[in-house]
């Protein structure tokens, strides 16, 4: 199984890489954790910002194998907790599913990339800076994994 997380969005400053990397790195070989990078549509004077949402759509879907759990990182999605998390990375490694998680750019996620997905997360009530959610989101990946596994890392 592994675990895809499809941003929008490239060129990201040095400490989100090796942030991500880092956690990306602690994941297990048997449940693999990627970075998939979406080049974001140019947006000049006056965009049509649902064209430039539908481009960036295409490409994240274009991403996903129809095979995979789709989860859309959304503002209006389910909160989860981090156990609630470790509960569903336990399920859909029983499902054996790759899973996607699908991240939008600055104006969100089309809604075709919404219906698309099995489930709708969270991680904040707040607004994130991309950069940030994808270190955000692979710490809590590795830390839903060492739950799953009784390791030391999480302390609750």
């Amino acid at each position: 199984m592994r675990l895809k997380l499809v941003c929008v969005g490239q060129k990201m400053p040095g400490w989100v890489t090796e942030g991500f990397r880092e956690y990306a790195r602690r994941m297990p070989r048997e449940l693999p954790l990627e970075l998939v990078e979406i080049a974001m549509p140019h947006r000049g004077k006056n965009p049509d910002i649902n064209r430039l949402m539908r481009q960036e759509a295409d490409a994240v879907l274009a991403a996903t194998a129809e095979s995979d759990l789709v989860v859309a990182l959304e503002v209006d999605g389910r909160p989860w907790s981090t156990e609630t998390l470790a509960q569903r990375l336990e399920n859909w490694q029983l499902e054996g599913r790759d899973v996607s998680f699908l991240v939008g750019g600055p104006d969100g996620l089309h809604p075709v990339c919404r219906e698309r997905a099995d489930q709708q997360w969270s991680l904040s009530p707040l607004t994130l800076p991309h950069p940030l959610v994808r270190i955000l989101l692979a710490e809590q990946l590795y830390r839903a994994w060492t739950i799953t596994r009784n390791h030391p890392y999480h302390r609750a």
